[in-house]
């Protein structure tokens, strides 16, 4: 885990901070000796019951986090609210790939044009770190939402690349976070409370299993050790969505399940290294680093001796990594919070 030292008086920017990630970010930071959160967001209902709930919980600490409201879109609100930010993490994305697949110039919008617009900023404020938050739909991308995040990421690596003065940029790369907000747990959970069947899209479709936790200990780890335009990943388990069904079942009650096929732009597997990537990963026990290519346009420079190689045997995918089985998936579900809540009917308590 990251010294949270390095903290200590800093000021750090989340955007999109009234989501999952932003609110388990402050369940890790908020006690530490950071000098202020700034959470950037365009919802003020969210923002409004992020900032009650604080007062109410954390009288002692909500001072020190402060709200802006705003767009990623607008360059300029992201600009005015940069101003004295030492760190950023960028989580701010439209993650739904159904609604991507059927508005994506809206995920073009907020996921590339927005990511720009922070990078930007945050160079132009002369921020120290940036590290931002990609998928697993960004490598191979099949769907809108994917294709949108594999080209943030390009404006990250473009940006880390061409001279981004004191700021270090970075990104990490996660599959499903288990009971973040619109994943699938907490609708099974919520449909056993209701005594219906699960609906399962595809029984032989796998998923990284990580919970949130896990994704803010992955965005601490690359700030921890990135380089300009690194890429990190998590090396994390999977099962099948029919034994990840059947594990749910096995904690909150059976009720049967549905298939009902997939849905728009899904995978069948998740992917989160490519073929490509691997040749560049470094080993660095429980992450990859995948180092970022710093060649320049002038390619007759480079003289490579012996055999050349573009792809390594294979993908780092949900198919390929460690595969859970049915009681390991219950153990694993039963890291996450909001199944722990859920265990005692407390999950409206649970970030989400």
């Amino acid at each position: 885990m990251i010294d949270m030292n390095v903290f200590d008086g800093k000021t750090l920017m989340i955007t999109g901070g009234t989501g999952s990630f932003g609110s388990t970010v402050l369940k890790h930071f908020l006690e530490s000796g950071i000098g202020e959160i700034r959470i950037f967001s365009r919802d003020e209902k969210k923002q409004d019951d992020m900032r009650h709930m604080l007062q109410a919980k954390h009288p002692d600490f909500a001072p020190k986090v402060r709200f802006h409201i705003g767009d990623v879109r607008d360059s300029q609100s992201v600009r005015d609210a940069m101003h004295g930010v030492d760190y950023v993490f960028h989580a701010a994305a439209l993650k739904q790939v159904p609604s991507c697949e059927f508005f994506p110039m809206e995920a073009v919008r907020t996921n590339v044009i927005g990511t720009d617009n922070v990078l930007h900023a945050a160079i132009a404020e002369g921020v120290e770190k940036v590290v931002c938050l990609s998928t697993d739909k960004a490598a191979y991308p099949i769907n809108a939402m994917g294709k949108s995040k594999a080209m943030m990421e390009s404006i990250i690596y473009a940006n880390a690349r061409n001279g981004a003065g004191r700021t270090t940029i970075c990104c990490t790369r996660y599959g499903n976070v288990m009971c973040s907000r619109g994943s699938v747990i907490p609708l099974f959970i919520d449909r056993i409370r209701k005594g219906e069947p699960l609906t399962v899209t595809d029984p032989n479709m796998t998923r990284f299993l990580m919970n949130l936790d896990e994704a803010v200990d992955l965005v601490c780890f690359a700030f921890q050790h990135a380089n300009p335009g690194d890429l990190f990943v998590q090396k994390a388990p999977a099962s099948t969505i029919a034994d990840l069904a059947e594990a749910v079942q096995e904690v909150f009650g059976h009720t049967g399940t549905q298939i009902i096929g997939t849905r728009h732009g899904e995978k069948l597997y998740e992917t989160l290294m490519t073929r490509e990537e691997r040749l560049r990963a470094e080993d660095m026990g429980n992450y990859f680093c995948v180092h970022a290519d710093t060649r320049d346009l002038n390619y007759d420079k480079f003289v490579v001796q012996g055999d050349v190689r573009t792809q390594a045997d294979e993908a780092y995918t949900s198919h390929n990594t460690e595969r859970l089985d049915i009681p390991g998936t219950v153990e694993k579900i039963k890291t996450a919070e909001y199944v722990q809540l859920a265990m005692e009917g407390r999950e409206s308590e649970a970030v989400q």
